[in-house]
């Protein structure tokens, strides 16, 4: 089929193995869309937190914190990842962990605020390990000049995964709630099946994606982590000549922290403020991922006809007027208009960041850039929701003062990409390593 040209494909490189990688996104989208956006998010609030005024700001917080780990680690993981040739094998460790954590959070019931930030901040940690791990293929799978179409195809696919997921749930939830069943007792088995789905189709990913990196011999010469750290701090002396990997890395900063919004409190702002109720609210987010994934697979071919920069910071503007749009929102009808452009702009603006990474990327450190990409990923997660939970309290819960303040980081992060030089960036990426 002419939309998924072997053509986009590096040498040696078969449809079934980019099938197995793409499986990995259809994998880990039921946990963030079922756990983060629909469903764990607004139970957190409304029933473990009893919908009290610090019940947003402790989600955030829980969120902050797994994404703060992840930042301090990542980017050693990834370098020792690089230098044993083990993407693949520490791929299969997070996988199992985050699995397990996530259907750990059946036992969070209503008042255990506590243990169901921990299982939230463990769940967290492993699954942001893995879609990192996970990113660092895509330049051994993909063409440079296609990386674009192939990292939108990965993308677009998972967001199914993560309708899948949700689709079940909702299902399992209309039927409970006719049966007068309450959420502290549907909301588990909402975890469980989210944890299923989850391990079970990862399977594909581990039977059919290659491992092609081969390990370094100074690894063998210094040990692990040891290695990976003098590695990392390599990279970053020679920060200067990736400066155009370095200004993506803060355009990430400032725009994903808007998108970590969307995905961590689009269920909280659809029910206490424009007043869904839940089955509305998981049916919105269903629809929104459907638009997410629409936007990411076109915007792949189209990022790869008219430059990475163009495709990126288009998503961008998109991003502001959904901003706005959400917060004149008066109706539930007004804010279906702005979740369908947040869809749209959601999967294309994430699939375009991670191809760029992937063309400012050196052949040899893969998982190590990949690592400073979920760096940047992170720390935008702290900073955007937990910016969102704090004002809406300190505003004595105005959430659409907050989604206002959320299209500044959009603004930021368009400014932060007229810096970058695609062609500069990439010939660095090819240039010898200093010794």
């Amino acid at each position: 089929m002419a939309l998924f040209s072997q053509d986009a494909l590096n040498p040696g490189v078969r449809k079934r193995e980019v099938f197995g990688w793409a499986m990995y996104d259809f994998a880990n989208s039921g946990y963030t869309t079922v756990v983060i956006t629909a469903v764990f998010a607004a139970y957190f609030v409304s029933g473990i937190a009893g919908n009290a005024e610090w019940a947003t700001f402790a989600w955030t917080a829980a969120l902050s914190i797994s994404y703060a780990v992840v930042m301090l680690t990542m980017p050693t993981l990834g370098a020792y990842a690089d230098l044993r040739g083990a993407k693949k094998r520490v791929l299969a460790i997070v996988t199992a962990c985050c699995v397990l954590s996530t259907a750990a959070l059946a036992f969070a019931k209503p008042g255990a605020v506590a243990l169901a930030m921990v299982l939230v901040i463990v769940s967290n940690i492993f699954y942001s390990y893995g879609e990192s791990l996970t990113a660092a293929f895509l330049p051994e799978l993909a063409r440079p000049e296609s990386l674009g179409k192939v990292s939108g195809w990965g993308w677009s696919f998972g967001y199914f995964g993560g309708m899948l997921a949700l689709g079940i749930c909702i299902a399992y939830v209309v039927w409970a709630q006719g049966r007068q069943i309450p959420a502290a007792e549907f909301v588990p088995v909402t975890m469980l099946v989210t944890a299923v789905l989850y391990g079970t189709a990862s399977l594909f990913t581990f039977r059919l994606l290659r491992e092609r990196a081969v390990p370094a011999a100074r690894a063998g010469r210094e040990g692990g982590f040891a290695a990976s750290l003098q590695q990392l701090k390599r990279t970053f002396a020679e920060a200067r000549r990736y400066r155009d990997f370095m200004w993506l890395l803060g355009c990430i900063v400032a725009y994903q922290g808007g998108v970590a919004v969307a995905i961590s409190l689009a269920a909280i702002y659809a029910q206490t403020v424009m007043g869904f109720q839940p089955q509305e609210t998981m049916v919105l987010v269903f629809v929104l991922n459907l638009a997410a994934a629409g936007g990411a697979f076109a915007w792949g071919y189209l990022q790869d006809r008219v430059g990475h920069k163009i495709a990126l910071g288009s998503t961008l503007v998109g991003w502001i007027v959904t901003c706005v749009v959400a917060a004149l929102s008066a109706t539930k009808g007004q804010f279906w208009v702005a979740a369908a452009i947040a869809g749209t702009c959601m999967g294309s603006s994430q699939s375009a960041g991670r191809a760029l990474a992937g063309v400012f990327a050196p052949p040899a450190q893969l998982a190590e850039f990949y690592g400073l990409w979920s760096f940047a990923t992170r720390l935008s997660s702290i900073i955007g929701p937990l910016t969102y939970g704090a004002i809406t309290w300190a505003t004595g819960g105005n959430q659409r003062i907050a989604i206002v303040s959320t299209a500044v980081l959009f603004a930021v992060g368009l400014g932060l990409l007229t810096k970058v030089d695609v062609a500069r960036g990439r010939a660095a990426a090819l240039a010898p390593s200093a010794p």
